[in-house]
């Protein structure tokens, strides 16, 4: 009983600091970390998610220790991929910020910071999509953690003073009685909106759903049945991308519009969406450039394949190619229709429709195809294919029915040679399952072995 009113006590103090007006919001709700850097703006500012939906830190922290077999709590968060600068509390892409507690959010750089492997060790990527990234094994190993017997306050404080955490036992009182049980039923919700994802083919590295976990979270739509598991894209030169198609299938054609899309799409609500942060970072990635090649290319080589390049691909894919950011149609690209058919007419009429934000969309589309897209950074973002379901460039200037029936993707070992990340090892990617086919995209596939070389070597290049 005694218990019970202290956290009455508590919980009437905290009430009465948010009512106190501007000194109690400020003390509960803090501005969020302003950067000066633009890129660590990019990888580390809150684009408002924290306080509608952010992990409390002080319980995100303790889940690998008390929910991952014994052999793997080492590796940690680490096994899912993310990518992480030295000294940081949480991965690249998950801000840390105030929202009555300390909370864990998630911003662009989560999905769009990648990694390769050099000789003079790891190069981080920034705009480049983290093809090692495993985003659904890290939401289902929250979802696990959360519905185990582990997960209760006793077992996460105790966990949480072992990793040297300084909650005080007024602050215990208020984990164990409001924040993990909070913690709990959050993710307990999440699981049932997201368990369609557990009747598909799993996404593995590097990808992620489309617009499903929006079309049931956001839109409040029924699961339809469809399938839109993709490749991770870029965020380099978005300038390049103005007044194009956007999305694998061209499902918008605003720059702001995706960008605000993606904000509400990571979690933030109408109420709690940071605008002004989320302007800054699309400002700046419209000139953000491409990572360049950081391997030796034959520069002869390259300058002939600069040729074979102009006369086979620049017309889709070169700045002011005639259908660069065009949808070409899937009866003439071929490739894998799944993407395509997940976004229906009627999710793009509940997008169209959507009230309660400050904005109106107005920009999204329903389309036939897949836009023909820039290739800057071309070199990185293997795998191939917007369901990235070729390994490397020399296997997508290969006949369809020749590309790898299965590979390997998620590490970041790269094959100069192939043009592509290493896929002998890593997720064993099948293109027989539903959604992975590596179909269609012929262009180029009947060009002479020695053009093919030389083409691949002026792509490294882009």
């Amino acid at each position: 009983m005694k218990g019970h009113r202290l956290f009455y006590v508590l919980a009437w103090i905290v009430a009465g600091l948010i009512f106190l007006g501007p000194f109690g919001y400020s003390k509960l709700f803090p501005k969020p970390t302003h950067y000066a850097s633009e890129v660590d703006h990019f990888k580390y500012g809150s684009v408002g998610v924290e306080a509608a939906s952010g992990v409390p830190y002080e319980v995100w922290r303790t889940l690998p220790g008390i929910c991952m077999p014994t052999a793997q709590r080492a590796a940690g968060y680490h096994a899912f991929g993310f990518q992480w600068d030295p000294g940081k509390a949480t991965p690249i892409g998950m801000p840390l910020e105030t929202a009555v507690v300390p909370r864990v959010g998630v911003n662009c750089a989560l999905c769009h910071v990648g990694r390769v492997e050099t000789a003079a060790g790891p190069r981080q990527l920034v705009g480049a999509p983290n093809t090692s990234l495993d985003l659904q094994s890290y939401l289902r190993f929250l979802f696990r953690c959360a519905s185990s017997p582990a997960f209760n306050a006793d077992t996460i404080l105790a966990e949480n003073d072992r990793l040297g955490g300084h909650l005080n036992p007024v602050q215990k009182l208020f984990y164990r009685a409001v924040i993990i049980p909070q913690v709990k039923s959050v993710l307990a919700l999440q699981q049932r909106q997201l368990s369609f994802m557990d009747g598909q083919p799993d996404w593995g590295p590097g990808r992620a759903s489309g617009f499903q976990p929006a079309k049931v979270q956001v839109l409040g739509r029924p699961y339809d049945g469809t399938l839109d598991i993709v490749d991770i894209p870029p965020l380099w030169d978005t300038r390049l991308r103005e007044g194009g198609g956007l999305h694998w299938d061209g499902a918008n054609t605003s720059i702001h519009e995706v960008f605000l899309n993606s904000g509400i799409g990571n979690g933030a609500s109408a109420g709690s969406i940071n605008r002004p942060n989320l302007q800054r970072m699309e400002t700046w990635v419209r000139d953000l450039p491409s990572a360049p090649y950081p391997f030796p290319v034959d520069s002869g080589l390259a300058q002939a394949g600069h040729a074979v390049f102009a006369d086979n691909c620049a017309m889709c894919h070169a700045p002011g190619g005639a259908k660069l950011g065009q949808v070409t149609p899937i009866a003439w690209l071929g490739t894998d229709r799944n993407r395509l058919d997940a976004f229906t007419v009627e999710t793009r009429d509940a997008f169209l429709g959507t009230r309660g934000y400050a904005w109106r969309y107005t920009h999204f589309r329903k389309t036939g195809g897949y836009v023909a897209a820039p290739l800057d950074g071309i070199w990185a973002r293997a795998p191939y294919l917007h369901n990235g379901s070729v390994p490397n460039l020399a296997a997508l200037l290969s006949a369809p029915d020749q590309r790898p029936l299965t590979f390997h993707r998620g590490v970041q070992a790269y094959d100069p040679d192939a043009v592509g990340f290493v896929s002998d090892r890593g997720y064993l990617y099948d293109t027989r399952l539903p959604g992975n086919a590596a179909t269609g995209h012929a262009w180029g596939t009947d060009l002479s072995a020695a053009d093919k070389r030389a083409l691949l070597e002026y792509l490294k290049t882009l």
